[in-house]
């Protein structure tokens, strides 16, 4: 069977929208000429994460200034012309009503990503933080180089403080999607951060036959790495995770707490849990200087890309070979003693 070859770009958010899709583009085309089938940005990517960012705010208290960076970061956030609540199949196939005058839902960014996926062939999976009526969510799209938007699906628990800012997404988002890649069918999903710590939202994604499993995500530590090797095992599923490399001068000029930089730390997981690509450390897509390359990566597997994309090849048939011994959502499971349920979602494995 061929092979397909996945990344991971450990870009950072940049300081508007449109500077953040023109680097996104600028990305996604030069993985092409690499002939990267999938590639996966990191969480809120297009939005951006407001890290140390405290939006003045402490137990039974708000100071306005915390209002105003709310504000500011609200109108950075992407409208992809869904509602809150949801809209499923009817946001995907576009069957909501647009506004009189306009041609679509939403501020254009959907229809931009469609048309990047198109020109260049490669299928993109990015993180966004999406506002849909006065609330936000931190959620993933789907963006197929022929279909276009496949799905999307919101953050169903936002960690920590995260909370104070971020809605909770429907659990019936959890939906995987399927695509072919280099001609070979594949079954894609997505758990975003420390969603990857919830057993039971790991295991509706295993019982849909996911073999390339994506975790954009904000944690830089070393914990990480073992969680995404666990989840390849378990699965027997590729993992893909993929997280932006910070420093204190690229925070927002809102965020006043400049005390916390993040390294990154993409990688590429095998089904036998052997790391493929990566960790890479402190390398961005975003103007890498040549002495960076070589010095500014500290890889365990693989080969860490000075460019900033963690790069692999690999074998579907891989997931399947995995389940010689270990199926977590067929005969390993007995599920005739236990059973898992999840409000809205469909656990059996779409067709292909």
């Amino acid at each position: 069977m061929p092979k397909i070859t996945i990344a991971a770009a450990q870009s950072r958010t940049l300081p508007t929208l449109p500077a953040t899709l023109s680097a996104l583009r600028q990305t996604t085309a030069h993985a092409a000429t690499r002939s990267i089938h999938l590639l996966l940005f990191p969480e809120a990517y297009l939005g951006g994460y407001p890290r140390t960012c405290s939006f003045g705010t402490a137990v039974g208290t708000r100071h306005p200034v915390g209002r105003d960076q709310f504000l500011a970061y609200f109108q950075s956030a992407v409208d992809l012309g869904d509602t809150p609540a949801g809209a499923g199949e009817d946001w995907v196939h576009r069957r909501l009503a647009v506004a009189e005058g306009k041609q679509f839902r939403g501020d254009g960014t959907r229809e931009e990503l469609e048309g990047i996926a198109r020109e260049t062939g490669v299928f993109i999976v990015t993180g966004v933080i999406e506002r849909a009526g006065g609330s936000l969510y931190c959620a993933v799209v789907y963006v197929d180089p022929v279909r276009g938007v496949l799905g999307k699906r919101r953050k169903v628990m936002p960690t920590g403080s995260e909370r104070l800012i971020w809605a909770q997404g429907s659990p019936s988002t959890l939906k995987a999607v399927t695509t072919h890649l280099n001609g070979i069918p594949v079954t894609i999903a997505s758990a975003i951060c420390w969603e990857n710590y919830m057993p039971l939202l790991r295991q509706s994604l295993y019982a849909q036959n996911v073999n390339i499993y994506l975790a954009p995500t904000a944690d830089a530590r070393d914990t990480w790495l073992a969680l995404m090797r666990t989840v390849a095992c378990e699965g027997r599923t590729f993992v893909v995770s993929s997280n932006q490399c910070v420093r204190y001068s690229e925070l927002p000029a809102w965020i006043s707490s400049h005390d916390y930089v993040c390294r990154g730390g993409s990688c590429i997981i095998d089904p036998q849990g052997k790391v493929l690509a990566g960790p890479i450390w402190e390398v961005c897509t975003d103007d890498v200087p040549d002495s960076a390359v070589s010095t500014a990566t500290n890889s365990i597997g693989g080969t860490a890309i000075g460019d900033g994309l963690v790069v692999s090849e690999i074998d579907i048939d891989d997931c399947d070979r995995g389940r010689l011994d270990l199926d977590v959502a067929g005969s390993y499971s007995r599920n005739d003693a236990f059973k898992l349920t999840v409000e809205g979602l469909d656990l059996n494995p779409p067709p292909v």
